[in-house]
């Protein structure tokens, strides 16, 4: 029987100033305080709003991340957030190796792994993600690029406490399109049975989100899959009765 408890979190990228930031969190505060949530909850605002949802969820079950950090501590590294840094603020989570950070800024399978490394040495939750394209998908390659990713960009000490795992097809995120709940599936027990080669029997209790325009029309029939525990949320994320869609998968 699966012991894990499932986690939906939101990730709102780029977007929001002060007012929409402070609103979205706590719109997503006031459910889970009023809805007994059966699933851990986790927003990731854009480093200008963490200070603001972390002040909005106070009192709330729901917790805040960051969407990316640097492997080092500090040091002269302009625009960037140290793991440290996010620590600091109160944050227990942090993305790394999203896909978008993957194309737009050259991210390689060992810079995922010293940013996971770093969100551990921190005490903070790193979620790994990983993920094929549309090219990779279309020869075949899927399962092949999902397991070398989770190879190449897994932390050392990782555990089921401080690593969880996300699977988002990049030719699905923001399109409309999903895998079928049978092919996100088959790519979840991929991931875990790397994870097994590599942590042992400890990967049966490492939580694996998928991700990739999950809504709430999707999300039951996705989440009632035996490897996947929860959900990595784009869009719907920005909207609070979207995102409760979601968490309502699971009630």
């Amino acid at each position: 029987m699966n012991k894990r408890r499932p986690l939906i979190a939101g990730n709102w990228k780029m977007n929001g100033l002060a007012a929409d930031g402070a609103a979205l969190a706590k719109a997503v505060a006031d459910k889970a305080r009023a809805g007994a949530p059966p699933c851990e909850l986790l927003v990731c605002p854009p480093f200008t709003l963490i200070d603001r949802a972390i002040a909005a969820v106070k009192g709330s079950p729901v917790a805040v991340g960051g969407q990316d950090c640097h492997a080092a501590v500090s040091g002269a590294h302009t625009g960037d957030v140290a793991a440290e840094m996010l620590k600091d603020l109160g944050c227990a989570y942090v993305i790394v190796g999203h896909s978008e950070r993957r194309a737009d800024h050259g991210e390689t399978d060992a810079v995922v792994k010293a940013k996971a490394e770093a969100a551990l040495r921190a005490g903070l939750v790193a979620i790994v993600c990983v993920g094929e394209t549309e090219a990779e998908r279309d020869a075949g390659r899927t399962e092949a690029v999902v397991a070398r990713q989770v190879k190449g960009s897994l932390p050392a000490g990782a555990t089921p406490a401080n690593l969880v795992v996300a699977y988002e097809p990049v030719w699905a995120i923001g399109t409309g399109r999903t895998p079928t709940p049978a092919d996100a599936q088959a790519v979840h027990a991929r991931i875990r049975a790397e994870l097994k080669d590599l942590i042992g029997e400890a990967a049966d209790a490492v939580r694996l989100l998928y991700g990739g325009s999950v809504k709430p029309s999707n999300a039951k029939e996705l989440m009632a899959q035996a490897d996947i525990d929860g959900a990595l949320v784009g869009g719907a994320a920005l909207k609070a009765e979207d995102f409760w869609g979601i968490v309502q998968a699971y009630a």
